[in-house]
C-alpha cells in the first residue's frame, strides 16, 4: 500500500514539476542568464516550505503518517564539501537543462534523451558512494 501512496505522490509531484515548467529547459536556461524569476520563485518557495515544515517537525515531534518518528539529522560543520558539491551540481544541471527532481518527468514527458543525463547521474552516484570514505571532510 504504501508503495501505490509513494507512486501516486511521485506522479502529482511529477505534474507540479511539468506544469509550473520546472522541467523546461527553456526556463532552466532562463534562469541561469538571469533572464527570469520563475525559476528562482518556484526554489525560493520550495525552500521556504522545506524550512518551515523541518521546523514544524522538530518543535512538535510528528510523527510520519504510520506512527514512526521522524529523525531529523544534524549536518556536518563546514562548508567546503558544500561550495565544491554546490558547484558540480549545478554546472551539470546547467549543462544537462534539468536536476534530478524533473529527470523523470521529462521521460514522462517524452524526452528521452534524458534517459543520458539519468545514467550519468547513477554513475555519479554510484563513484560517489565508492570515493565517499576516500574524500575529505
Amino acid at each position: 500500500m504504501r508503495t501505490l501512496i509513494y507512486l501516486g505522490i511521485g506522479i502529482l509531484f511529477g505534474i507540479t514539476m511539468y506544469k509550473s515548467e520546472a522541467a523546461s529547459w527553456f526556463r532552466i536556461y532562463e534562469m541561469f542568464s538571469f533572464d527570469s524569476f520563475h525559476m528562482y520563485g518556484i526554489i525560493g518557495s520550495a525552500l521556504a516550505i522545506g524550512i518551515t515544515i523541518t521546523q514544524l517537525i522538530k518543535r512538535y515531534n510528528i510523527s510520519s503518517f504510520y506512527g514512526e518518528k521522524i529523525h531529523i539529522i544534524p549536518k556536518e560543520k563546514g562548508w567546503k564539501r558544500y561550495l565544491l558539491g554546490g558547484i558540480i551540481f549545478g554546472l551539470g544541471w546547467a549543462l544537462a537543462g534539468a536536476c534530478p527532481g524533473p529527470m523523470f518527468t521529462l521521460i514522462g514527458a517524452g524526452f528521452l534523451p534524458i534517459f543520458i543525463v539519468i545514467i550519468a547521474a547513477i554513475v555519479g552516484t554510484f563513484l560517489y558512494g565508492l570515493l565517499r570514505n576516500k574524500l575529505p571532510h
